[in-house]
Formats: structure tokens, sequence, C-alpha cells
């Protein structure tokens, strides 16, 4: 089962892009931000560390993790955005590897029900060194002032708070020089409809020789 990475920029427009290309495969989605936000509610390893480094102000009155409280604080400082991460992302890998370890053995096809291919939206693909685990990377791009203004109408965050969170991530040019192929995500949403029908079409003409794909 091929797998393919996808990644960009915090509102660049990746996930938006996964969902339509695994509509268009029938494809499996590993989504990292869901599997996060899912390991801070519910798993009792990571909301010990939680409260180990980030002490009981990182958890509202109702017991979930207060997000705000927390994204203000790794935000800005980038020594409690690392701690963050060493927390979050040894669990999200053993997640992502584990299904892609399962299905990459399966044989798809040959009951219908079964997917072909395995999407890994993960917004920190390169910084986590997940390329290697993918038959491909695609990163979906846009201008940064498209991000803010993305950002600041569908989070309700302020400018500094987006500029932040932007910063925090490697740039979008960087990540676009080492991608396999590039999603310019800076039009009206039906354009990147097109992109990823043009690509699942690629995809599946190329399928048998998905290991071999340029790089």
């Amino acid at each position: 089962m091929p797998v393919i990475g996808i990644t960009g920029g915090i509102a660049s427009g990746k996930s938006s892009f996964t969902g339509r290309l695994s509509q268009l495969l029938k494809a499996e989605v590993f989504d990292a931000d869901a599997t996060a936000r899912e390991l801070v509610q519910s798993d009792s390893g990571v909301r010990l560390l939680l409260q180990e480094r980030f002490g009981p102000s990182a958890f509202s009155a109702d017991g979930g993790v207060d997000r705000q409280w927390l994204r203000e604080r790794v935000f800005a400082d980038e020594s409690k955005r690392r701690i963050l991460e060493e927390i979050l992302h040894p669990a999200i890998r053993a997640r992502w590897t584990a299904k892609a370890g399962a299905l990459r053995g399966s044989s798809p096809g040959r009951t219908g029900k079964a997917p072909e291919w395995l999407l890994l939206d993960i917004p920190l693909l390169y910084e986590v060194g997940a390329e290697g685990q993918c038959d491909a990377v695609v990163v979906v791009a846009c201008r940064e002032a498209t991000q803010i203004e993305r950002i600041v109408a569908r989070r309700g965050l302020s400018p500094e708070m987006a500029c932040k969170m932007i910063a925090s991530q490697t740039s979008l040019a960087s990540k676009a020089a080492r991608a396999d192929y590039v999603v310019w995500n800076d039009a009206p949403e039906a354009r990147l409809d097109e992109q990823a029908e043009l690509f699942a079409r690629y995809l599946i003409r190329n399928a048998l020789w998905m290991n071999n794909l340029p790089r």
C-alpha cells in the first residue's frame, strides 16, 4: 500500500486537500492534529506528563486541557513548545508508524473493502523525520499573508498570535523545496479541489510504480 505524506503550514489548506484526496482515492487517513487532541484529552500517560511539566493550570475545571492557556505558553516560549513536542511527538509517531506498518502488508483491492492508500496528514512531517516512511510527500503551500488571514478569520486569534504560530514551524518555502509535489493554495477552494482531482488521477495511473516515484 503506497503511503503519501501531506504537510504544509498552519492554515495552508493541507487538511482540506487531504480530505478531498482521501475521498477520491478511498484512502485511509492518519490525522496528526486529531491524534494530538485525542492524546491530551484521553491518554493517561500524556496527561500525566502535561501535569508534571506544565502544572495544574494546563487543565480546565472540567478536567479537559485548557488549549488557550497552553497555546499562549508554548508560542510565547520556545522551550515550552519543545517540551510539549517531546511529550506528544513520540506518542503520535507510534500511532502512525503502527498504522503504516499494518496497512503496508495488507492486500487491498482483493475484497474491495480495504483502503488502497494511506495518507499521512502531519503538519511537522519533516521536523519529525516522517518523510522516510512515505513513498511521496506533498506540501500544500500559500502566501504567509493568506495564512494570517485564515487564522484570524477561522480561529478568532489575533494577527500577533497567528504570526507566532507560523514562525514556530519550518517555513513553507523550505518544505516546498524538499517536497516531491507542491500544491499551491492561494485561490478559492474550488481550485484546491481541482488539484486534488488531478493528483488523484496521477496517483491511480502510477500506482504500480509508487515505490519508485521521482524524488
